[in-house]
């Protein structure tokens, strides 16, 4: 049997699981440039950021807990940019490859429209192919590249950014 998975707003009390499932992907050196785990009270700050009528923070939900979140962050924070957010979006480990990622892409790109949002971007590692083809499979295409902009363990990366205009 198929598990079931639902998509709503993040609760405070959904932290910890954003923050671990977030931790999990540092390691690997593909997905953020944060080189050491982030604690809790660290992203406080950010999660209280997210408005639900504009800026929301998802989690998808599954029989064994949070499965994977997605947020939408203002872009650049002047009032001319309020059209354009920023998507992250990070999965469990143990399920990703399973298509959660493309069910938070998908719902976010629906809210858009309510939320007033016209242009959503990803900032992408080069060398992270499935966040890539992830992002270009939901119609996302190269906006731009900072070369050589990262350093990870010594390792000079690129950053890609992939941006979508969302028609409501």
């Amino acid at each position: 049997m198929e598990q079931q998975y639902i998509i709503d707003l993040a609760r405070l009390e959904d932290l910890p699981a954003i923050v671990d499932i977030y931790n999990s992907t540092i390691p690997g050196r593909m997905v953020t440039a944060d080189l050491e785990p982030v604690t809790i009270d660290s992203r406080l700050s950010w999660f209280e950021e997210h408005d639900p009528e504009r800026r929301p923070l998802w989690v998808i939900r599954g029989v064994n807990g949070i499965a994977g979140w997605a947020s939408l962050q203002s872009f650049y924070g002047r009032p001319a940019y309020n059209g354009t957010v920023e998507i992250s979006i990070y999965v469990s480990e143990a399920i990703r490859g399973a298509g959660i990622g493309s069910r938070l892409i998908q719902h976010a790109l629906q809210e858009c429209p309510r939320l007033g949002v016209q242009t959503v971007l990803g900032f992408v590692f080069g060398h992270n192919e499935p966040s890539l083809g992830l992002l270009r499979k939901f119609g996302f295409e190269q906006w731009g590249l900072y070369p050589r902009v990262a350093v990870l363990d010594g390792i000079e990366r690129d950053l890609v950014i992939l941006g979508k205009r969302v028609e409501g």
